[in-house]
């Protein structure tokens, strides 16, 4: 019996540490959070929202804007709203690659990275869901 319940406290402790650990380098997660890069989790942010911005731009804008043309019109200007998006998303990649290496670990710029990164998810999903219905009233 008590070996039952030395397994039973050695297994809970096995599992507190690994849910506070980060299973990739074996750190505790609040060593893990500090060692985040902002450089990179921005650019990943980016890549990933400019993908859902096409891809949203591609079923929603573009199926609204088929319904009132039925030439090329719609896929030229789908060119268009993705390479017009570009310079914006760069923008929030170019704020956060220009970081130091000191600086681009610091936990303190969390709050600024997660309001870069709301603002850019806001902007990914809402333009097209605003330009479709847009187009929708227009035609």
């Amino acid at each position: 019996m008590n070996r039952a319940i030395e397994s039973r406290a050695h297994d809970h402790k096995v599992s507190t540490q690994i849910t506070s650990h980060d299973p990739a380098h074996g750190r505790p997660a609040h060593e893990w959070a500090q060692a985040r890069d902002w450089r990179k989790a921005m650019s990943d942010n980016v890549a990933l929202a400019l993908i859902v911005y096409t891809g949203l731009q591609i079923f929603m804008t573009v199926n609204a804007l088929k319904a009132g043309f039925s030439s090329i019109l719609p896929y030229v200007a789908l060119v268009f709203l993705v390479g017009a998006v570009i310079p914006g998303c760069r923008w929030f990649e170019r704020r956060w690659l220009n970081l130091a290496d000191g600086d681009a670990h610091d936990p303190q710029l969390s709050g600024a990275y997660r309001r870069d990164q709301i603002a850019l998810w806001v902007l990914a999903i809402g333009l097209p869901v605003l330009l479709t219905a847009l187009f929708k009233t227009m035609f």
